[in-house]
């Protein structure tokens, strides 16, 4: 986290596997040279994998690394993203044969983001447990990422 290169490929190979760099390789062992130096890693797939709606987890890690930088309270209450939770909302609620009035979505939104654990944070600085968290944190409001 706070990397320049830290992005969504990061964070959902760390949920999946772990990566060890073996070697570097240089750019002069290749013909013509690329303006890059390479790396050869080893990526182990963890066993079992960690209980988390892959879907879900990569709706939400997709949204935040949409716009990195910003803060989550930005990110996550802006129109669009408040209409899609709550079509969202509506889908489960439907599956569960639940019915009734959309509840004030935003508000519940509000409640997570302004929270003291994510209060001003920002994706790009989130580590794995900060996005599992956020995650348990929206699914416990009924709201899911799709």
């Amino acid at each position: 986290p706070g990397d320049a290169l830290y992005c969504r490929l990061s964070v959902n190979t760390q949920l999946l596997a772990k990566v060890t760099q073996l070697i570097k390789v240089g750019r002069n062992n290749f013909r013509p040279p690329p303006k890059v130096d390479s790396r050869v890693v080893r990526i182990e797939l963890k066993n079992p994998p960690p209980p988390v709606n892959f879907v879900e987890w990569d709706g939400l890690v997709k949204l935040c690394f949409n716009r990195k930088n910003k803060t989550l309270r930005s990110l996550f209450t802006s129109k669009k993203v408040i209409a899609d939770l709550e079509t969202s909302w509506k889908t489960f609620a439907a599956l569960r044969g639940a019915s009734g009035e959309t509840p004030d979505v935003k508000a519940m939104v509000e409640e997570v983001v302004g929270g003291e654990r994510f209060d001003g944070k920002r994706p790009a600085k989130m580590d794995q447990d900060d996005f599992l968290a956020l995650l348990v944190a929206f699914n416990a409001k009924g709201l899911h990422f799709t």
